[in-house]
């Protein structure tokens, strides 16, 4: 059996919660979550100490004995990406393979630094929304996609990566710019590709399913919404990537997701007005 390691800002979180019992089913047992760190008890929750009990995984001190002695890494802290540099830098330096949780970096020069701190040392790594691998987007046909108008629920901070991500793989991982026109209620991005190519993101409410509409450069439309169990089909992933050390992900397109993100919150700043992305 391999043995995975958890590291965490607090491990009282839906992640961590879930994430242990998918990866032994997924893996049919041969990986299981055994050890986890956390840098702080989760204020108004379970303390680490008791979350491991609950889970029946090893509460280690450091994170240095937790990439000691485990063969897979995980990351967790996904809504506080802002930790995930700290989090990381022992993992991207174990060439062991490491898992990021979304959202994988709150900028784009963070995001590049991780990459290129994995690579230097060797280490497999990668990072994604589980939307990505929905099963009604991952049959679409990415050739000759002229538009993309996508709804989903949540707030834009932390939810507008489970849009941005899927219109990045369809789309491809260089956008030139971006523009904020949505409200306070309902936040809204238009992302230019060029060449005529557009996509847009909705955030309408917590009720709103994830939702893809499509055109086609034939004029053809098409519209889905995720109805599988995408995040069982990311564990999926997450498995063979630990099997394999490929990463699932390219990083230029997570680098791609994360400066949208960035970039979307300062053109929030000046709606309606284009904020040029970075390319190099």
């Amino acid at each position: 059996m391999k043995k995975i390691g958890f590291i965490d800002l607090h491990l009282d979180q839906f992640h961590a919660n879930k994430y242990p019992a998918w990866i032994e089913q997924a893996s049919g047992g041969a990986m299981k979550v055994v050890y986890a760190y956390g840098k702080r008890d989760k204020e108004n929750g379970i303390s680490n100490a008791d979350w491991c009990k609950e889970h029946g995984i090893e509460l280690l001190a450091t994170i240095e004995e937790v990439v000691a002695q485990s063969d897979y890494l995980i990351v967790l802290s996904p809504d506080n990406p802002e930790c995930h540099e700290e989090l990381s830098q022992l993992p991207l330096k174990s060439g062991k393979p490491t898992y990021i949780d979304k959202t994988f970096a709150p900028d784009r020069a963070t995001a590049i630094r991780l990459f290129d701190l994995a690579e230097a040392h060797g280490t497999p790594m990668f990072s994604t929304s589980a939307l990505r691998f929905a099963s009604e987007y991952a049959e679409l046909d990415s050739q000759g996609i002229q538009t993309i108008n996508s709804w989903g629920p949540g707030a834009f901070s932390n939810y507008a990566i489970h849009q941005i991500e899927p219109i990045i793989s369809l789309m491809g991982a260089n956008p030139l710019r971006v523009m904020y026109t949505g409200t306070a209620e309902s936040p809204a991005l238009l992302i230019d590709f060029g060449d005529e190519r557009q996509a847009t993101i909705n955030h309408l409410g917590d009720n709103c399913p994830f939702t893809l509409g499509i055109k086609q450069d034939t004029g053809s439309f098409s519209q889905v919404t995720a109805n599988s169990n995408f995040f069982l089909l990311f564990i999926e992933q997450l498995v063979r990537f630990f099997e394999s050390g490929r990463p699932t992900v390219a990083s230029a397109e997570t680098i791609a997701v994360i400066t949208v993100i960035e970039y979307g919150m300062k053109a929030a700043q000046t709606p309606y007005v284009w904020v040029d992305l970075p390319t190099a």
